[in-house]
């Protein structure tokens, strides 16, 4: 019970993190990776619990681990059209 309420805070700690730094890309990516970590934390301890194969959990790290590296693909190309990682000094719509 003590790891799924550690991993409930986790998961709140990212949300409030992702809602209060949304200025910058980089601060973005790595709150929503800390999310992600506790989902799969999450994931694994009922999965165990419950005796259930990993195969899910493999399947939830491969798709988090594409979701990470387009992140970073986007704030790389982002970084090199505008020069910085803010969200205030380009326009969405242009």
């Amino acid at each position: 019970m003590l790891k799924l309420i550690s991993g409930l805070m986790m998961f709140i700690c990212g949300l409030i993190v992702l809602c209060s730094k949304r200025k910058h890309l980089l601060l973005m990516l790595l709150s929503l990776e800390f999310v992600v970590l506790s989902l799969y934390f999450m994931i694994m301890f009922l999965m165990s619990n419950y005796s259930y194969e990993f195969f899910f959990g493999m399947i939830f790290l491969t798709m988090s681990v594409c979701e990470g590296a387009l992140g970073l693909s986007i704030l790389v190309s982002m970084v090199r059209s505008h020069g910085n990682d803010y969200f205030q000094s380009f326009n969405v719509l242009w």
